[in-house]
């Protein structure tokens, strides 16, 4: 499965997250580490949902770019 991540840079790190994985979250120094982690994380909580029985979400997420004028 191939599921969209959200890279945001902070004043001192870069936060990961999956929108279709609630609570999927990860945290580097810079934006590759946190895209390393955030895939070491999705990877551990699919492995905890099928431990519990649980749906697998399916990826349905996108992402587009919308250009404005200021």
């Amino acid at each position: 499965m191939r599921y969209m991540v959200v890279i945001e840079e902070g004043p001192t790190s870069f936060g990961a997250y999956v929108p279709d994985l609630p609570g999927c979250i990860a945290v580097g120094e810079t934006s590759e580490e946190a895209l390393q982690l955030i895939q070491e994380a999705i990877e551990f909580h699919i492995e905890g949902l099928k431990e519990e029985g649980q749906c697998i979400p399916m990826p349905h997420s996108s992402s587009s770019f919308v250009e404005v004028h200021a």
